[in-house]
């Protein structure tokens, strides 16, 4: 096997770090400890390997010409491999791979899980924006990519609607049957995501021995988990409480989503106790700030104040900033928010507030008929009200901030 210092960037800490916003007490309420020596060098390695059969097949389509094969992707992305007359080979095995998922899959509990996610409403995209998406910016290595695609240019609301775009299609009724909208932006991700990898890998300021490849194995795995995972830890402290059979449906939901997105299988949760196990051990391999993380973090927690808002919105926008960073200290912690470059402390008044009306409902929907029905209606319309508030009359285009 090659040295350590070969194969793993220097990013990666020579120990687990200890210091996890948001995640360690969960991790030690069900029993997960740090990453044993083997769980450890893996994350470390993770960080060097990007998605091979993607990066294949666009270092195949710049080859041939990206007017030429472009088209040709989207064709099969939109309609299916077979609709497309004479499909170059590289094409076919791409697509033919993917739309012929694992035999683990079990399409009924890949619904139930969506549902279970829809029913989480607003709370929970709340929860993947203040504490998955913000603290993400806590991992230096991440956002040295970031800043590379201009995200600082175009603005975090953007950014994070388009990435909640992306959930709400996953997370549809039947969003992830084959073609579905879900399965269709899923894979549009992953061909973005070996865009950007092959570009920014490129560019004359890039530290490979430093970060590693952009958009990484490991990367992939820790932002998957926080934002289909996370939200259910999170949603628990407000109140939402699923059952634990929602919860693993949820997970194999995210174990789908994950292998469609070109995440290694052993990186990909079993049960949900797996994905905080994942995520547990993937923050304390990529948490590491540094001055890019209030560069990124400030614009985004300033950004409620720009939000498109009915009627008064200078009132309503400074509410919606206190209200997303109590829920961003309640979770994150003070010293957290300090490195975030933010106030170390907001009392967390809406959590208070959400929490006994959360345990009501959560309460209805396993004694009420239909209850996990109505309520993933009513969440659902909460969800894309959320996502109008953030982006007005435009719709969210995924990629459009990478690119």
């Amino acid at each position: 096997m090659p040295d350590r210092e070969q194969v793993i960037p220097s990013r990666h800490p020579r120990t687990p770090r200890r210091r996890l916003p948001g995640i360690r007490p969960f991790a030690r309420l069900m029993g997960i400890g740090s990453p044993s020596p083997t769980q450890w060098r893996e994350l470390g390695e993770g960080l060097t390997v990007g998605d091979p059969p993607m990066d294949e097949l666009v270092a195949w389509m710049h080859h041939e010409g990206m007017a030429r094969t472009r088209p040709l992707f989207d064709r099969a992305l939109q309609r299916g491999i077979a609709t497309v007359p004479d499909a170059p080979a590289p094409l076919r095995r791409f697509f033919g791979a993917v739309e012929t998922p694992p035999e683990w899959v079990d399409q009924d509990r890949v619904r139930r899980g969506a549902q279970v996610f829809r029913a989480g409403g607003a709370d929970g995209l709340y929860i993947a924006r203040d504490v998955s998406f913000l603290g993400g910016y806590l991992a230096s290595g991440f956002n040295q990519t970031l800043i590379r695609t201009g995200a600082m240019e175009k603005g975090p609301a953007r950014r994070f609607a388009e990435t909640l775009q992306w959930a709400l299609d996953v997370t549809a009724d039947g969003g992830m049957d084959r073609l579905g909208p879900g399965y269709r932006s899923t894979i549009h991700v992953r061909l973005i995501h070996a865009l950007v990898r092959r570009h920014v890998a490129a560019l004359p300021d890039w530290q490979s021995d430093r970060w590693g490849l952009p958009i990484n194995q490991t990367d992939m795995a820790a932002t998957l988990v926080g934002a289909l995972i996370a939200p259910f830890v999170g949603g628990i402290v407000f109140g939402i409480v699923p059952t634990r059979t929602a919860c693993d449906d949820a997970a194999h939901l995210t174990r789908y989503v994950g292998w469609l997105m070109g995440v290694d299988e052993p990186r990909l949760p079993t049960t949900f106790r797996d994905g905080i196990r994942i995520l547990h051990h993937s923050l304390a391999a990529i948490t590491n700030p540094d001055e890019t993380t209030p560069q990124l973090a400030l614009p985004m927690a300033d950004d409620p104040r720009h939000w498109h808002y009915p009627a008064l919105p200078a009132l309503r926008g400074s509410i919606a900033r206190s209200q997303h960073l109590s829920i961003a200290t309640l979770f994150l912690g003070p010293a957290a928010m300090k490195r975030l470059g933010l106030p170390a402390w907001t009392p967390p008044w809406y959590p208070a507030l959400r929490l006994p009306v959360n345990a009501l409902h959560s309460l209805a929907i396993r004694v009420r008929p239909g209850g996990p029905e109505r309520a993933a209606g009513r969440g659902r319309r909460q969800q894309e009200a959320f996502l109008r508030t953030l982006v007005g009359s435009d719709p969210a285009v995924i990629g459009a901030a990478a690119s």
